[in-house]
């Protein structure tokens, strides 16, 4: 065995203009498929990719429902989330347990041991034991959606599925690791390498915030590869053995909510992975990532619809029972609000959720939008929930759990889910990461007609023919964004069943406001052109516009569902009522915000932050934080500290 090559200690060097190339590269260009959510950001309302629902096969139903029934018997009787939150560790019999159950092979195939379970289910069985406890919604989820099984079902090789598979549906925990200590979502400037050394690859590098790290047998690794005359070099997949040699799990990262997360810091040193565990091609790595997370987004949104429906649960039992001034806290108005805004709310995010994920079972549509409007809107409505229960709750919801039984009441953890549930608007692409994502996908369409006429590089007889192309492309698009079935007062009527709330007129308007939202995007594209990407607040109303309208779309066609099998349809009509009435209140306040905003003015402040203009303004305090550098060093080589991976079992 020839000598392990020496790292590289110095991190790559990219411009803006280079890091964006890269993450060009990693985007599914093409759209093979029809996208319910890409048409509603071109102005085009496409109900019939969504209406009727989709629905289940019988079998994945019958599957689906028996495995939740042996979950929750699970979760109830064997699940303590106060004694996780104190200890700040799920107990290892707890993961046993749900090994033997087959809850760590929830998404993988029959024929490798797993229980084979649809993404409508999986996503039923991460809310379940999210309710639990979230941090074993997270444990399992880091595990199927972003770790090995789901690379290797969609990228692997037989061999590496037939080697691996097995392993992570029963005994192995598999973490993701792409995160370093100054790399973020600008994966460009990933600095662990992958050398190649014959019949291996030698890893070295620190990853940071490794989800499943600390307790894991398999992890995909993110690394660059050099390039060289027998490859392309690039970011690269890796499939690494937890134990191997050279492997350090350095520290076990603490939170504020999550205390049973298992995420650390993790060192490699000279660490050998065989060429036959590399995971697509040389340069692949992001792409993989990217389409992974495609369906893995939706399991962030699952437990968010769990923790909706237990805020919900909590909100009318303490609401029903505490009186103020001779009635139930839930009959004065301004608590009611809040009660409304969560049941509306569960209704949407839940029919956000199962129509995603049908969608996603049945691979009929193109779901990459569907499932990251899904994982922003569900994490940041979540959020809400769960601050306004903490409300309604008053001094008791601010109160621990464990301090609430002690002085002899109820232990409901309030003030615990507020502080769970917020890292999922960081978890998986940030909320602004997920707004620009979102955003490059909904302007493709304009990006693509008119992309050598805003490419600085390109020549004038470049854009003449450009702008030839966008001519056409407009002189067809922009004359159907004037008028549509939102202008006549009998569209949807299907919506409309006598004695329920008319909810035709909800999707009237969402066709109306699609229109009016792809009308703004075309202007904002000939008003800004190339500097468009540079607009963050702008697109980032225009996805949480196209947001409330695919959940308002969602929760009219769930209830319209639920209505025609009997089941709750007149309720369901109602929640979806009044969620779409909240909803439209929402876009109008953000159609305003699209030109009536301080973003300039912003700007100009941060300047002056920046710049040490207001420095004064931070006088009469002092600083707690303690000393150090504000990011740490990552620079590649041995371990100095203890290993503190461990060992399930």
């Amino acid at each position: 065995m020839s000598a392990p090559p020496t790292p590289s200690s110095s991190r790559p060097t990219v411009t803006e203009r280079e890091a964006r190339q890269v993450a060009e590269a990693a985007r599914e260009q093409d759209w093979r498929k029809p996208s319910f959510a890409k048409e509603l950001f071109l102005g085009r309302f496409r109900l019939d990719l969504i209406h009727p629902h989709p629905l289940p096969a019988e079998e994945d139903v019958q599957r689906g429902e028996e495995f939740l029934a042996k979950l929750r018997d699970f979760c109830e009787t064997k699940i303590d989330g106060a004694v996780i939150e104190r200890d700040a560790r799920i107990p290892d019999d707890v993961i046993t347990g749900l090994k033997e159950l087959g809850a760590f092979g929830m998404k993988i195939d029959t024929k490798y041991g797993g229980l084979g379970l649809t993404q409508v289910y999986y996503n039923k069985a991460l809310a379940l034991v999210g309710s639990a406890n979230p941090a074993i919604g997270a444990l399992l989820s880091a595990h199927q959606s972003i770790g090995v099984p789901q690379p290797l079902k969609m990228f692997g090789t037989q061999e590496q599925k037939d080697t691996f598979l097995p392993r992570c549906a029963r005994t192995d925990i598999s973490a993701f690791l792409l995160t370093e200590p100054d790399v973020g979502s600008d994966p460009a400037r990933l600095a662990t390498t992958a050398v190649r050394d014959g019949d291996d690859y030698v890893l070295d590098g620190v990853k940071l915030w490794t989800t499943n790290g600390v307790v894991a047998d398999l992890l995909v690794v993110m690394a660059r590869v050099p390039k060289s005359e027998g490859g392309k070099g690039g970011i690269t997949a890796f499939v690494v053995e937890a134990a191997s040699e050279g492997i350090t799990v350095e520290n076990r990262n603490a939170f504020m909510g999550l205390r049973g997360l298992e995420n650390g810091v993790t060192r490699f040193h000279r660490v050998r992975v065989p060429a036959a565990h590399r995971i697509g091609p040389e340069g692949a790595g992001l792409k993989i990532a990217l389409t992974t997370l495609n369906t893995g987004r939706l399991s962030l949104p699952a437990m968010c619809v769990g923790a909706g429906k237990w805020c919900l649960k909590i909100a009318r039992e303490w609401s029903a029972v505490r009186e103020q001034w001779g009635k139930p806290v839930a009959l004065h108005e301004a608590v009611g609000s809040k009660i409304s805004f969560i049941a509306a709310t569960t209704f949407a995010l839940e029919a956000v959720l199962d129509l995603s994920s049908q969608m996603a079972d049945e691979d009929r549509n193109d779901i990459r939008i569907e499932a990251a409007l899904a994982k922003l809107y569900g994490s940041e409505m979540a959020c809400l929930m769960a601050d306004e229960l903490v409300q309604i709750r008053g001094g008791r919801g601010f109160e621990t759990a464990a301090s609430l039984e002690a002085r002899g009441e109820r232990a409901v953890p309030a003030e615990q889910l507020l502080r769970d549930l917020r890292i999922n608007r960081i978890f998986e692409g940030s909320t602004e990461i997920m707004h620009l994502l979102i955003a490059r996908e909904a302007v493709d369409a304009h990006l693509s007609v008119a992309g050598d006429l805003i490419d600085p590089d390109k020549s004038l007889s470049d854009k003449a023919r450009a702008g030839a192309q966008a001519g056409v492309f407009y002189a067809k698009w922009l004359p159907k964004l004037v008028a549509g079935p939102g202008q006549l007062p009998r569209s949807y009527a299907d919506f409309h069943p006598s004695r329920h709330p008319d909810l035709s007129a909800h999707l009237r308007h969402v066709e109306r406001a699609a229109r009016k939202l792809a009308r703004s995007t075309f202007y904002a594209m000939s008003r800004w052109q190339g500097r468009m990407e540079t607009k963050q607040g702008f697109l980032g109303r225009v996805v949480d516009i196209g947001a409330e309208l695919f959940a308002m779309s969602a929760a009219c066609v769930r209830a319209e569902h639920l209505r025609a099998k009997g089941d709750h349809g007149r309720e369901a009509y109602q929640l979806a009522d009044a969620f779409c009435r909240q909803s439209r209140i929402r876009v109008e306040e953000l159609f305003g915000r699209l030109w009536t905003n301080t973003d300039d003015l912003d700007r100009k402040v941060v300047k002056g932050v920046l710049g040490g203009a207001y420095e004064w303004l931070e006088q009469g305090v002092v600083d707690p934080s303690g000393d150090g550098p504000w990011i740490a060093e990552a620079t590649p080589g041995a371990s100095t500290k203890e290993n503190v991976r461990r060992a399930i079992g």
